[in-house]
C-alpha cells in the first residue's frame, strides 16, 4: 500500500470520479473463517466498519479476535460507487480503505472491535498512517445505529485521556454514520493470510484502551 499517490485533503462529492453500477466480484467464502464474505449473517451476528490505514494488516488484527465471524477488505467513507483500489488510491473517491467486521454479539461486544481498533493502530496521525500517506488511509469509525455512535464517542474521549496522559496528541478519527461498504478487489480479501510476509504499516501507540466504557453488543 506505500506505492500509493499522495492525496492530503478530502474532495468534495462534486469532483468525486463517477464509478460503475456493478459490485467488484469478491469470493464466497472468507480464506481463513471460511465463513461467508457478505450477509445476510446469521442472527446475533453484528457489523461494524473501521478504517486504520492500510486495510491488509487491519483485517487481519480482526479476523484473529475471538467472537468474529468474518471481515472483509473494502471502501467506505466516500462518494464514487464501486471504486477501484486504483481510483481509492487517487484521492478522487473519497473513501477510506475499511474493514468491515461481522462478530457474534453473544460472544463479543461493539466495545471489544473498539479495542482492537483504538489498540491496533495510531489514531492521532490524520490523513495517513505511519508510511502511508493519504485520505483512503485515515482513521474512522462508521457507526450503523446510535448505539454504536455514543459507544465509539465514549472509547475516543476515554482512550484521549490515556494517550494524553502517554504524551500522544490529539485523536483525529472521523467517526461517522456509515453508508456503503464497497468490497475491494479479490485478492485484497484475507491479503495477509495469502501473503504472509506481505506488507503491513500498521502500528499502535502502545497505549491500551479502557474497556467498560459503554457496551453496543
Amino acid at each position: 500500500m506505500f506505492f500509493a499517490r499522495k492525496q492530503a485533503e478530502m474532495i468534495d462529492d462534486a469532483d468525486a470520479l463517477p464509478g460503475r453500477e456493478a459490485e467488484l466480484p469478491v469470493p464466497d467464502r472468507h480464506e481463513v473463517l471460511g465463513t461467508p464474505l457478505k450477509g445476510p449473517f446469521p442472527q446475533r451476528v453484528q457489523t461494524a466498519i473501521f478504517g486504520m490505514g492500510c486495510f491488509w494488516g487491519a483485517e487481519r488484527i480482526f479476523w484473529q479476535a475471538p467472537g468474529v465471524y468474518t471481515t472483509a477488505a473494502g471502501y467506505a467513507g466516500g462518494f464514487t460507487p464501486n471504486p477501484t483500489y486504483e481510483e481509492v488510491c487517487s484521492g478522487r473517491t473519497g473513501h477510506t480503505e475499511a474493514v468491515l467486521v461481522a462478530f457474534h454479539a453473544e460472544q463479543a461486544g461493539f466495545e471489544d472491535m473498539l479495542k482492537l481498533f483504538w489498540e491496533g493502530h495510531d489514531p492521532t496521525q490524520g490523513m495517513r498512517q505511519g508510511n502511508d500517506v493519504g485520505t483512503q488511509y485515515r482513521s474512522a469509525i462508521l457507526w450503523n445505529d446510535d448505539a454504536q455512535r455514543a459507544a465509539a464517542e465514549s472509547s475516543r474521549d476515554a482512550y484521549q485521556a490515556v494517550l494524553a496522559q502517554a504524551g500522544h496528541g490529539q485523536i483525529t478519527t472521523e467517526i461517522a454514520q456509515a453508508g456503503p461498504f464497497y468490497y475491494a478487489e479479490d485478492y485484497h480479501q484475507q491479503y495477509l493470510a495469502k501473503n504472509p510476509n506481505g506488507y503491513c504499516g500498521l502500528g499502535g501507540t502502545g497505549v491500551s484502551c479502557p474497556v467498560g466504557l459503554a457496551r453496543a453488543g
